[in-house]
């Protein structure tokens, strides 16, 4: 009998020693006198704003310094709109530190998302809907290819004054291709980087040979590729009638060697 009360009182002395501990740490006690009361926010970031970050936090913030969950914490930071990667620490006495990191836009994606500069998607934020950024679109695997491909037909088209304006793949890897200047250009599944080299090496011939402007052109050949040339704008006149008739744009196709 005395050894029975000999362990109820250890486990009693035991139970007054870890419950106040075990209260803190929970929170169930312990958030008004130790408060995390402090945040600081670092990292370089432009979209986010403080008032986000600190909704984001507060409700694990409020269960004081020591029951402070700081990975739910952590996700919750990083399901805001921007974010790319968190981290979140305290500091004795009363600091809740975020450190963040954004995303950095690169280029649209499909209709909905947007490509960070760390190659990472993310959805689209209704203001930047009207930014100016490139298009690319394609399956989400194989973005880095997609990527590669942009970075390459920048470098080519960039001499000739020309910038890419849209470049994405479809579902059967087929590309496709925009010129900031409206050259819609089908590239097609294979050989894509010898057939963009190609039509880029004989691109200042054509536009010199021709007064009318390339509206489309077609590279999914061997040794070729055709093209659609669109009407020439017209001067407006000095003396508008109203019996003039408006033109409207037509198109005619050629083949053109590369040769």
């Amino acid at each position: 009998m005395n050894a029975l009360l000999r362990i109820l009182a250890w486990l009693l002395a035991v139970t007054l020693v870890a419950l106040p501990v075990v209260a803190v740490l929970n929170g169930w006690v312990g958030a008004e006198r130790w408060p995390l009361s402090r945040l600081r926010v670092t990292g370089q970031f432009e979209r986010v704003q403080a008032e986000q970050l600190r909704a984001a936090v507060a409700p694990y913030a409020s269960r004081g310094f020591f029951a402070a969950d700081l990975d739910a914490a952590q996700r919750a930071v990083e399901k805001l709109p921007w974010i790319e990667h968190a981290q979140v620490r305290k500091q004795w006495p009363d600091v809740l530190e975020i450190q963040v990191v954004e995303h950095v836009p690169f280029a649209f994606w499909d209709e909905d998302k947007l490509l960070s500069e760390r190659g990472q998607l993310f959805p689209l934020p209704q203001d930047l809907a009207s930014e100016r950024l490139p298009r690319l679109g394609g399956p989400p695997a194989r973005s880095a290819e997609v990527v590669e491909l942009y970075n390459e037909a920048r470098g080519l088209f960039a001499p000739l004054g020309y910038g890419v304006a849209q470049l994405g793949m479809d579902a059967r890897g087929s590309w496709s291709m925009t010129l900031d200047n409206g050259i819609e250009v089908v590239v097609g599944r294979d050989d894509a980087r010898a057939r963009l080299q190609r039509f880029a090496r004989v691109l200042p011939q054509l536009l010199v040979q021709q007064a009318r402007p390339i509206a489309r052109a077609d590279l999914r050949y061997t040794n070729g590729f055709t093209l659609a040339w669109g009407t020439p704008a017209a001067s407006a006149p000095s003396s508008p009638s109203p019996q003039a008739p408006t033109g409207t744009a037509r198109t005619q196709s050629q083949q053109a060697s590369s040769t």
